[in-house]
């Protein structure tokens, strides 16, 4: 699957966030279905953590494990490689952002995306090819 968009994590957490309902809204309009976008295997692993540890009332597990098979997984197009941890290396010494952050940034570019959504990276900022859009901003 080539998607023009890759979503960080907190696009996700967001979608279940009853609290922000208007960032709620926007997060639910870019993982609605039909819309093609990506996500990696790193942030299947951060969203799942989030959602069974750190939401107010946690997901069931059955629940996520569905949610994760029917949703998430067929847009998980990006998993671990050197070439992406290598990059990620680069991206730290090139940008200091936090070293997670910067595998995300490698794993977009290495999707092919055109924009990566994200609320905790430079708004506007751009990777080659590849812009970072906070959808909330």
């Amino acid at each position: 699957m080539s998607a023009e968009c890759f979503l960080d994590t907190n696009i996700l957490v967001y979608a279940f966030e009853k609290e922000v309902p208007k960032k709620r809204e926007i997060a639910l309009s870019l993982i609605e279905p039909g819309k093609p976008w990506q996500i990696s295997w790193q942030v299947l692993q951060e969203f799942s953590s989030v959602a069974l540890h750190k939401f107010k009332v946690p997901l069931d597990a059955d629940y996520l494990a569905d949610f994760s098979t029917e949703i998430l997984w067929p847009h998980c197009t990006v998993f671990p490689s050197t070439q992406i941890h290598r990059a990620a290396i680069h991206l730290h010494r090139d940008t200091q952002y936090r070293f997670y952050d910067c595998l995300i940034v490698a794993a977009a570019l290495e999707s092919g995306a055109k924009i990566l959504y994200s609320e905790d990276l430079q708004h506007g900022r751009c990777f080659g090819e590849m812009k970072i859009v906070n959808p909330f901003a």
